[in-house]
């Protein structure tokens, strides 16, 4: 079955700093030290980073521009500026970044920083992930308990996964068996799913002004940005362009489950898409 991949925290740290945080995450996020400002804006456009850390001993007066721009083109990813020791230069630089846009800072001298900074990490105020889950799961109804782990386990995995066949192998299941499941249902096809939902992670990403359209295309996966604008044409007959003016996150969402989930929530009672699959609880 599929399994949740681990947070990633992009860090802007001194280097006596790095090992401390590899080790204070316990398994529960990876670590993507960066050298400077420019890899760490980097590390944001090109993966799903949770969350930004800062030391302000990292940060001289001409980055700070930088930094502001950070905290508004990625509005969905939290910067923490992040404090080992205190001197004058330490705290004038909080305060740059304080009116650079950045409200968070956490204190890494005691033990309670290292446990707010993994707690702050492992459950992110708002994910992606999250917010279509919280609507997607409601939206099921009285659904099998097999249906609602199939969407579980679609949500999950649809930023990664492109193809009907890899989504039946992330569920132990033949392709051909999968697909007739959804049919015999009377139910939209995988296909269809799969393709709703990563267009309601593109909404999402798309969000960010900090993220250009290729940055989106390739973040889901798709071979280049022409392909994903070609995938847009075919589903919803419009541009990328016009996708990001006009399809907002909740848009996408509210979209997604009026077409392929409220008007099967009767079928969904009776469909059992897994193999023998039994709830955990």
């Amino acid at each position: 079955m599929a399994q949740t991949a681990r947070a990633i925290v992009a860090t802007l740290l001194e280097p006596g700093e790095r090992p401390r945080l590899d080790v204070a995450a316990e398994g529960r996020f990876s670590t993507l030290h960066a050298r400077s400002l420019r890899e760490t804006v980097a590390a944001v456009r090109q993966r799903p980073v949770a969350a930004v850390l800062l030391s302000p001993l990292c940060i001289s007066r001409e980055h700070l521009p930088g930094v502001a721009e950070l905290v508004r083109g990625f509005p969905g990813v939290p910067t923490l500026a992040v404090i080992s020791r205190h001197d004058g230069s330490a705290i004038q630089r909080l305060l740059d970044l304080g009116a650079c846009g950045v409200r968070r800072a956490i204190d890494l001298r005691g033990r309670e920083g290292w446990v707010r900074l993994r707690d702050l990490v492992a459950q992110p105020t708002r994910s992606t992930e999250a917010a279509i889950l919280g609507r997607v799961v409601p939206a099921l109804g009285d659904a099998t308990p097999a249906c609602r782990h199939f969407f579980e386990v679609l949500v999950r995995v649809a930023p990664q996964v492109t193809t009907v066949r890899a989504l039946a192998r992330r569920l132990d299941l033949g392709a051909s068996t999968f697909m007739s499941r959804f049919f015999r249902a009377r139910l939209p096809s995988p296909k269809r799913y799969l393709a709703a939902v990563r267009l309601v992670y593109a909404a999402g990403l798309l969000e960010s002004p900090g993220l250009s359209i290729a940055d989106v295309s390739y973040r889901l996966d798709y071979s280049s940005p022409q392909s994903f604008g070609r995938h847009l044409r075919t589903v919803l007959g419009m541009t990328a362009g016009e996708f990001r003016q006009r399809q907002r996150f909740d848009t996408a969402l509210d979209d997604f489950l009026s077409r392929l989930i409220t008007p099967y929530r009767k079928r969904f009672r009776d469909f059992h898409p897994l193999n023998g699959w039994v709830s955990p609880d």
